[in-house]
């Protein structure tokens, strides 16, 4: 779809945002200096969310751009906030996460190719304290660091397997201390979940500090504090901590900031986007990662601890598709096209995959949130099986709307609009979390465990109890928890649906010290993935005239 993109700077303007608030990246980015917009008041905030994905995604960016330009047309001043694309990623399977059709950020090649630099800061700074922790152990130890214990891998923005498991420091005594290590992608970087959450650039500073790399010999935890690494890591991402403003198709501003992976991570947008996105617009669109079970729940009790901010909606957002995946008749695979079977008319197995609407829509009420269905129209669906979502939504008291913006752009989403602003109208809301911060680190495990997943308890491993222990003895027991999982699934492993007493195992758990908060691995979790057999990076090319082709 061409479009031609407006220049950044009218953009800003129609923000209400003044030239000096916008440093331009180029006609079509533009980073936001600090401060701005301090002294207005939030907006309302709405979280977008979905139910549990199929490989190929529901379309929740795609969403989150159509209901702003939804919002636009009615009058509103809405601002998204999206995470930047990951390059593994684009050209792996996904392709670009620019959107589709005419609910797009636009430059999408800008986006999805490097944006203004902020992965490579986040890559450069990353490696940057790995490099400092070997030359450390080089150099004599003076810290005492027990090399079996270090747990700071160095990052990639790009899928490769090969890098998953490596041995470093071979060749003479110059070139190092051998030790085993490994890669993981950039977005699974500390230092990326980091830059999500500091409120500011002194926050971000003082976390990077807190960053834990391994354990000396006598247990104490080592910092890139003690390494007197943080504020040079600090000084790599002194840009990279300021918001990037771009657009959609319809002009509409978006805050393009940080990636956190959406398994081990947060899978939100940055604290500092969205503090500025509120205060920009009059509706915050916020859109976290995978389904409300993963995206929604860390939103809730990480991201929202930090920001402050409350969602008064949380746009859960479905397809036909998806729900007759959940009726288990039909397997998705990413890269391949559906089953001929599943394209046929079958509001009976989109009934019978109500269940997982269902448990993402009783989520998002006992967090107190109001919820709204989206219902993203494809072409191949049927007014039968959506007839379906809408009697669901009906007989339990839930805003629904149908939605065709991929086609139509906001046209296609002005009646998602209007139920959204008639949501975020209604009574403030009052967040209820899953757990107080100062309860144990396994009762807050639990709680994620049978309040968010519906598992009957926990069945922790030796070591990942043991771990516990060890990460409360050392002061570590007040933060926040993550359990990383598959998002295919409500369970820990992809396509394995929730059975009565079912219970959720952890095998692993480890500590993000300066992002603040401890994750225990559910399952297999891959944080370097590889490429497939024919990588969308194989339809990528650039024509005569520099423009760039293939990025989906």
């Amino acid at each position: 779809m061409e479009t031609s993109p407006l220049p950044i700077a009218t953009v800003a303007a129609a923000a209400g945002l003044d030239p000096d608030d916008v440093i331009p990246y180029g006609h079509h980015a533009a980073k936001i200096r600090p401060g701005v917009a301090e002294s207005r008041p939030p907006g309302a905030v709405v979280v977008v969310t979905a139910l549990t994905p199929t490989p190929l995604g529901e379309g929740k960016t795609t969403t989150a751009i159509g209901l702003a330009q939804g919002l636009a047309r009615i009058g509103r001043r809405p601002v998204v906030t999206l995470r930047q694309p990951s390059l593994g990623p684009t050209f792996g399977i996904k392709g670009g996460g620019a959107g589709a059709g005419r609910s797009q950020v636009i430059p999408a090649d800008l986006l999805n190719l490097h944006l203004t630099g902020d992965f490579h800061a986040v890559t450069a700074a990353h490696n940057l304290l790995a490099a400092m922790l070997d030359n450390h152990l080089h150099h004599g130890n003076l810290l005492d660091v027990e090399a079996h214990s270090v747990t700071w891998p160095r990052v990639l923005d790009m899928n490769d397997r090969a890098l998953r498991s490596i041995v470093i420091g071979l060749g003479g005594r110059a070139d190092g201390v051998p030790r085993q290590a490994s890669f993981e992608i950039t977005a699974a970087s500390e230092v990326m979940s980091v830059l999500a959450l500091a409120r500011d650039a002194g926050d971000l500073r003082d976390r990077l500090g807190r960053i834990v790399v391994g354990y000396r010999r006598n247990g104490v935890a080592v910092t890139a504090e003690d390494l007197a690494a943080a504020g040079a890591m600090a000084a790599i991402l002194r840009d990279a901590v300021l918001p990037n403003l771009m657009q959609t198709v319809e002009g509409v501003p978006v805050l393009v900031h940080t990636g956190p992976f959406g398994n081990i991570s947060i899978g939100c947008s940055s604290v500092i986007a969205d503090v500025v996105g509120a205060r920009v617009g009059d509706i915050l669109i916020t859109e976290a990662g995978f389904g409300a079970d993963l995206g929604a729940e860390r939103y809730v009790n990480i991201k929202s601890r930090v920001t402050g901010l409350v969602p008064a909606v949380a746009l859960v957002v479905v397809t036909v598709r998806a729900l007759k995946a959940h009726s288990g008749r039909f397997r998705v695979t990413a890269g391949r096209p559906l089953p001929e079977a599943m394209l046929d008319e079958d509001p009976g197995a989109v009934t019978e995959g109500l269940h997982n609407l269902a448990h993402h829509v009783d989520l998002v009420r006992a967090w107190g949130i109001t919820p709204v269905i989206a219902i993203n129209a494809f072409p191949q669906d049927h007014p039968s099986e959506y007839a379906v979502i809408e009697r669901f939504a009906a007989e339990r008291g839930v805003r629904v709307a149908l939605t065709s913006h991929v086609t139509e752009g906001g046209a296609g989403a002005e009646a998602l609009a209007r139920v959204v602003a008639e949501a975020v109208a209604g009574p403030p809301p009052s967040l209820r979390r899953d757990y107080d911060l100062d309860d144990a680190l396994v009762d807050k495990l639990a709680a994620v465990a049978t309040r968010v997943y519906g598992a009957a308890g926990l069945d922790l491993s030796r070591e990942a109890q043991r771990e516990l222990d060890r990460l409360s003895g050392l002061g570590y027991g007040g933060l926040p928890v993550v359990l990383a999982k598959t998002h295919l699934s409500i369970t820990h492993a992809a396509g394995v649906a929730p059975e009565p007493g079912w219970r959720l195992p952890v095998r692993e758990v480890r500590l993000a010290a300066g992002a603040g908060y401890v994750y225990a691995l559910c399952g297999t979790i891959s944080t370097m993935p590889g490429l497939p057999s024919h990588p969308n990076a194989e339809r990528v090319d650039v024509e005569a005239d520099g423009r760039i082709t293939g990025l989906v």
